[in-house]
């Protein structure tokens, strides 16, 4: 997935600084995660249409080697030639089968002295989807702010210097945990070790993620998050469990079926009777069977999830957030962007929200036949915290779908707030249906910092049932 990243610009941090059903355990591998793969080999992904029996285990260990099983979706993975695929397929106990994807990341101990961000700035992003109202101001248009809600981050972990942006109050550390392996790495397993992995992410894309939530510290200023008071687990997946090493920017599908399901074990368990969305900031092109398997089986559980649509325009959206099962976002923009060095706290989003003032971006992928795009949220040029060095605090704008899900993750958020008991699919259509309608048309938008007005465009495909309203989805909610 592709993303937009331009570090902060010097003459903003200096204008700023002036301002004051079947419980299932985490998935373990079958066997060790160690030693390279033989040349060749991939990790297969595989859904049965019953839990397997030894015969059915003999028969796909002839073809390969399994190696995690997750029994409560009757899944499995296993290291095979690619070219076995085929025959994996065709045995006649497997439901699905395909090559475990690998899913890209966009590049996308001091504490911070305050228990949550509800009186924190307004920022462009959440003054448009109304949960603030106007800049420099610490005004919410929404009375819920995410309290006694649980929020998982299913991404790249946290950055070991996340409490220089958020409070350690918000944080489940006691829930945090990392998955690793997958795909042709260490022969197709899956695993968590044990440790503190989850806040060695170098990507910086978890922590960005969660800022979006939160909101976050920023020098001596606080910035709001659209559910400053809800509780974060941050899930770190990885393709393998070194902590500094960049290859963690990037995992397979796989390893997100078992954080998925990590989740689901969380709300039959020690969550029980606590609301729970996880927000899903990745894709693959491929529907890989057994991440679908995860996200049926999370849902089913009581999860609530919000993926991504996908960075990839005019080719479609991504999985599993094509799925109709569950809530997708797109990316939208402003069309202020780039008017000031300032524009991103200081200007403001005209109320109530008006279709003509925004727009959808060019990379936000379009929803082609048989997918389905939900809604358009933030996704163009988003301030929050995103390192390039480890243990060097730093902020970034960013842009990109994994920018727009948080916004609707944290929406839900104060909509579980008010009805704990709210399903995804209730979810979906209450935000589908308070949506800012927004048609196929074009705006004139300044695309970077000094760049002259260009014209975007985009059609009907690409909006969804328009732009998330977090304000009027939430007093939609009964």
């Amino acid at each position: 997935m592709n993303s937009r990243i331009l570090m902060l610009a010097a003459a903003g941090l200096l204008a700023l600084a002036a301002c004051s059903d079947e419980t299932t355990e985490p998935a373990t591998p079958t066997a060790s995660l160690a030693g390279a793969p033989s040349p060749g080999i991939v990790g297969i992904n595989v859904v049965l249409k019953a839990a397997p029996g030894a015969a059915e285990l003999a028969a796909l260990n002839k073809i390969g080697t399994v190696k995690t099983t997750f029994p409560a979706i009757n899944g499995l993975t296993m290291a095979a030639k690619a070219d076995q695929l085929g025959a994996v397929r065709a045995l006649p106990f497997v439901k699905g089968a395909a090559i475990d994807a690998e899913v890209l990341i966009p590049p996308h101990s001091d504490l911070v002295p305050v228990s949550d961000f509800t009186g924190g700035f307004s920022t462009w992003n959440q003054d448009a989807i109304n949960t603030t109202v106007s800049p420099l101001s610490s005004a919410r248009g929404v009375a819920q702010t995410g309290d006694g809600v649980y929020v998982g981050i299913l991404d790249t972990g946290l950055l070991y210097t996340w409490p220089q942006y958020f409070p350690t109050e918000r944080i489940a550390t006691q829930y945090a945990r990392s998955f690793v392996g997958g795909g042709a790495l260490d022969a197709g397993a899956v695993g968590s070790p044990a440790g503190d992995s989850w806040q060695h992410d170098v990507c910086a894309h978890g922590t960005y993620t969660t800022s979006i939530v939160l909101g976050y510290q920023f020098g001596s200023a606080a910035f709001q998050g659209a559910a400053p008071k809800a509780t974060i687990i941050p899930v770190r997946l990885s393709t393998e469990s070194s902590p500094n090493s960049r290859t963690d920017c990037r995992f397979f599908s796989s390893v997100a079926a078992a954080g998925l399901l990590y989740f689901a074990q969380l709300k039959d368990g020690p969550l029980a009777g606590h609301p729970l969305v996880v927000n899903n900031s990745w894709g693959s092109s491929v529907n890989d069977p057994l991440a679908e398997a995860a996200v049926n089986f999370a849902l089913a559980h009581g999860v609530l999830l919000v993926f991504s649509a996908g960075n990839a325009g005019d080719a479609g959206m991504a999985y599993p957030g094509a799925l109709p099962q569950v809530i997708s976002a797109g990316a939208s923009g402003w069309i202020q962007e780039w008017t000031s060095d300032t524009w991103w706290f200081t200007t403001n989003v005209p109320d109530p929200t008006s279709a003509s003032d925004f727009y959808i971006t060019d990379f936000s992928s379009r929803q082609l036949a048989g997918q389905d795009l939900d809604v358009a949220a933030p996704g163009s040029w988003v301030v929050g915290p995103f390192q390039l060095q480890r243990g060097q605090t730093s902020y970034f704008f960013a842009g990109g779908t994994s920018v727009a899900a948080p916004h609707v993750t944290g929406a839900v958020a104060l909509m579980l707030q008010k009805d704990p008991g709210l399903t995804e699919a209730q979810a979906e259509s209450t935000i589908e249906g308070s949506a800012v309608p927004l048609g196929a048309g074009c705006r004139s938008v300044i695309p970077e910092p000094g760049a002259e007005a260009a014209q975007v465009c985009w059609g009907t495909d690409a909006t969804g049932a328009g732009l998330l309203d977090a304000a009027a989805a939430v007093a939609a909610t009964p």
